[in-house]
């Protein structure tokens, strides 16, 4: 099932997105349509943010695993 939805989403190309372009623009009309780009953008921004922020955590948190590995590898020889 996820496998036909990504070959779906693939295939839509540019005469596809305008398609939805337009429809959208007929549901929500010229004035909604701002709004909800806006509300988009600020939405895939802080998903943005929040993803980096976990992955410099998890950089962080490994980091004293390896160098403790490092010092036991130096001890032992």
């Amino acid at each position: 099932m996820a496998r036909e939805v990504n070959a779906m989403l693939s295939n839509i190309g540019f005469p596809g997105l305008i398609l939805i372009l337009i429809i959208a623009l007929v549901v929500f009309g010229p004035s909604k349509l701002p709004e909800i780009g806006r509300a988009v953008g600020r939405g895939l921004r802080e998903f943005k943010d929040s993803v980096r922020d976990v992955t410099s955590t998890d950089d962080k948190q490994e980091t004293p695993t390896v160098q403790q590995a490092q010092t036991s590898k130096d001890r032992e020889v």
